[in-house]
């Protein structure tokens, strides 16, 4: 089995695992207790610190450990937010962020403060002048990952930093994808990391709040971590978090190298193997070893399953997953297609023969799930090679005694009705009749999937029709698109 789904959580370093069971033996007793199990355990805990803070950039005492990533930004978020709480209530947060810091943003909101959602370019990107438009006199704070979780779009830190500096609102940075591949550039305020996403073990984060930065920890005070992450610390894990964070940061530009052109290969070649598939991301500000790309007319959770069958684990942002049937939300900030979405995020170490395996049966495997669902075979502008399967209807009905052979005028709108239906079949019954419309003439598509409404438009994007707006329907939605070759 070929483990391609890093940026989820990385296999855990041999120097993570070396460290991990060397802290049990010596690491267990309470690094807060003066007789010499404690000082000993609290020997390991400062140079895990002091691992750490040299990675990250910042003083020892700016750096504290928590249980998790997510408790890192929630502490670091509340924290900030009460630490500005006169100077108003207004937090800014992009359209992209992690669901760790949207749910954060939405609490914050459900207790009465304010929120501003930056937009993001197709790239997945914010704009730094739009950014720096959103801050006012009542920013309390600002958010920004320094890369993102499923695209691997790296984010302009450095030009927001300066823009929230010169404010004087404090910017925190979600850096739990890019701490293991260098330190985050800019004059940010906080940041945020998770080990397991660096090949540490999972349950160990860090929470970095820069000195001048006002913060008020919430919560019931407790004497460990600075009173930030309360509650005993899991020190085996903390010192493998910090040796693998160290370890990584030795071995990153090699590998950061090597990975990028391996993720240059699958970008290049998958629309190349692959009918209809877009490749998302900014094609150059990225993380090394991310590539995202989606598939018209695959429902992506069995994508998912059948590529598993061949011996790749991938994730997938796309709206069809176990775990959601709503579109990824960082997807449909970029206005991409969701449906049949693949992220591919090579692990350190990862070897070129098995991501040609990969590209090998990658093909075979969407053709196979397209056929299982009816997709459409033809690639060009004009009618689809497949049979209707009775999904549409015409917009005015026939007349009795008609002729089988109807005018243009007859054929100026049909309406495929998806109602009930799940993605990506919206998309497909849409494309089976795009054909039996004259340029110029309209396909309503009614559709209750949420996914609809950033599917069909990316499907217009990619094969040249217009999307005409949507419209309310009795049931669901009515996406109108119009032929237009």
């Amino acid at each position: 089995m070929v483990y391609f789904d890093a940026a989820s959580a990385a296999p855990l370093h041999p120097v993570a695992r070396q460290a991990l069971l060397a802290s049990l033996d010596e690491g267990w007793a309470d690094p807060a207790r003066l007789y010499r199990e404690g000082r000993r355990a609290r020997m390991l805990l400062d140079a895990a610190r002091e691992a750490a803070a040299e990675a990250v950039g910042c003083r020892t005492d700016e750096l504290v450990f928590t249980p998790s990533g997510t408790r890192a930004v929630h502490a670091g978020m509340a924290g900030a937010l009460a630490g500005r709480r006169r100077v108003g209530g207004h937090l800014i947060v992009s359209a992209v962020e992690h669901s760790s810091v949207l749910h954060a943003a939405e609490a914050h909101e459900a207790a009465g403060g304010s929120l501003t959602r930056v937009p993001v370019d197709r790239a997945g990107a914010v704009d730094p002048a739009a950014y720096a438009a959103a801050l006012g006199e009542d920013t309390a704070l600002a958010c920004l990952q320094s890369a993102n979780h499923e695209v691997g779009t790296e984010q302009p830190v450095a030009r927001v930093a300066e823009a929230c500096r010169a404010a004087g609102v404090p910017l925190l940075v979600d850096a739990a994808q890019s701490l293991g591949w260098g330190p985050v550039e800019g004059d940010w305020s906080l940041l945020t990391g998770s080990a397991h996403k660096w090949g540490g073990p999972s349950g160990v984060g860090l929470l970095v709040v820069r000195k001048g930065v006002r913060f008020a920890p919430q919560g019931p005070g407790d004497e460990r971590e600075s009173g930030r992450a309360p509650g005993f610390e899991n020190l085996p894990a903390v010192v493998a978090a910090a040796a693998s964070l160290r370890a990584v940061r030795a071995e990153a530009a090699a590998e950061a190298g090597r990975l990028r052109e391996l993720t240059e290969r699958i970008r290049a070649r998958v629309p190349r193997l692959v009918p209809d598939a877009e490749v998302v991301g900014d094609p150059e500000h990225r993380l090394p070893g991310v590539v995202t790309f989606s598939c018209l007319y695959v429902d992506g959770e069995t994508l998912l399953h059948e590529l598993d069958r061949t011996g790749f684990s991938v994730s997938s942002g796309s709206s069809c997953t176990s775990s959601t049937l709503t579109p990824s939300h960082v997807l449909k900030a970029m206005g991409v297609l969701s449906e049949g979405n693949v992220r591919v995020s090579l692990p350190p170490g990862t070897s070129a023969e098995d991501v040609e395996r990969f590209l090998e049966v990658l093909p075979g495997t969407v053709a196979a799930v397209r056929e299982r669902l009816g997709a459409p075979t033809g690639t060009g502008p004009g009618r689809e090679e497949v049979g209707r399967e009775g999904g549409a209807r015409e917009e005015r009905p026939r007349e009795e005694g008609g002729s089988e052979e109807r005018g243009p005028e007859e054929r100026a709108g049909l309406v495929v009705d998806a109602v009930g239906r799940r993605c990506p079949i919206p998309v497909i019954e849409l494309a089976k009749v795009i054909g039996d419309v004259p340029v110029g003439g309209t396909v309503r598509v009614l559709a209750d999937d949420e996914a609809a409404r950033l599917d069909i438009p990316a499907w217009c994007e990619m094969r040249g029709q217009e999307y005409a707006g949507e419209e309310t329907a009795e049931t669901g939605t009515a996406y109108l698109v119009r032929r237009i070759r």
